[in-house]
């Protein structure tokens, strides 16, 4: 099957959204680059500074529907309809497995560890792993807004509780909640290879008795204990009511795929039933945690 890359010059302010946008539209990856030969001196440890015009360039399956990612991009971005993609047409060649071998094992808080293909880890005996394989899902842990949900994970295990992972992805968040002591996990996505994805890595990880996997239009809302959602601050403003409705009273919910200045507008569309703790930010995106209001009689 024939691949399509594609390439999308931003200002160095949007490549992150533009990041994330391939990556949840179905990107296989994504890298960034230079699109006006400016030249980039070292950097000081711990930032990653980019480009004033990045080159933004997204791997797809060559099915993708071109005609939406422009129309998602536009409309994120208030672009101008006529400013379009740059397409290519790539020969077959297994992409998905090429990038996973520059995929390495990684540890977030104290305990958690992500590895693909079962690579070897250094990790004592009370570490909680998860063996990933995206598949054609966005969630693999190395983008900041996945990466600081599953550091919340470790730091707030969720021992004996119900979990619904909204916007689920590879599952990671979900599987990860398993292996830190959750009892179930419900997995709900609009695409039907996250969904698929996420079963699969299910069965990687010998929790797939504990884990139900299905399309949102399909899934039979149930308030739980705690609610992940990591999914782009449009979406989460737009599902408010029904995301915040699937918390129990007193429950908690994480929502992230936000950026800084967009977590203000987020905060305030739960803000009737969730209270909110200060955002924690990595690189420019946060991640809101908030319990929701004790019904009272």
């Amino acid at each position: 099957m024939p691949w399509i890359q594609t390439h999308l010059t931003v200002d160095k302010s949007q490549a992150p959204l533009v990041e994330l946008l391939f990556e949840n539209l179905g990107a296989l990856s994504v890298t960034l680059g230079d699109a006006g030969d400016e030249p980039m001196l070292e950097p000081a440890p711990g930032e990653t500074p980019l480009w004033s015009a990045t080159r933004v360039t997204g791997l797809f399956p060559g099915d993708t529907d071109i005609d939406h990612l422009r129309a998602a991009l536009n409309d994120a971005l208030a672009r101008e309809p006529g400013r379009s993609l740059e397409i290519e047409i790539l020969e077959d060649r297994d992409w998905e497995r090429a990038w996973l071998d520059r995929f390495a094992p990684m540890r977030f808080g104290e305990r958690l560890w992500i590895r693909p293909g079962g690579q070897p880890v250094d990790a004592g005996a009370e570490a909680a792993i998860v063996d990933l394989d995206p598949g054609l899902a966005f969630g693999t842990g190395t983008h900041p807004t996945t990466a600081l949900c599953l550091e919340w994970l470790d730091a707030h295990p969720p021992t004996g509780r119900e979990v619904i992972d909204f916007g689920c992805g590879s599952g990671i968040l979900g599987i990860a909640a398993l292996k830190l002591g959750a009892r179930h996990v419900y997995c709900v996505d609009h695409d039907p290879q996250a969904v698929l994805a996420t079963r699969e890595n299910a069965q990687r990880n010998a929790v797939a008795d504990k884990l139900s996997a299905c399309d949102d239009q399909a899934f039979e809302d149930r308030p739980v204990q705690l609610v992940l959602a990591n999914i782009l601050a449009n979406v989460l403003i737009e599902l408010a009511p029904r995301i915040g409705g699937l918390v129990r009273p007193g429950g908690d919910l994480v929502l992230s795929g936000i950026l800084a200045e967009q977590a203000e507008a987020v905060a305030d569309a739960y803000g009737d039933l969730i209270e909110f703790q200060p955002p924690q930010e990595h690189e420019g995106w946060v991640l809101l945690h908030g319990r929701r209001h004790e019904e009272t009689t």
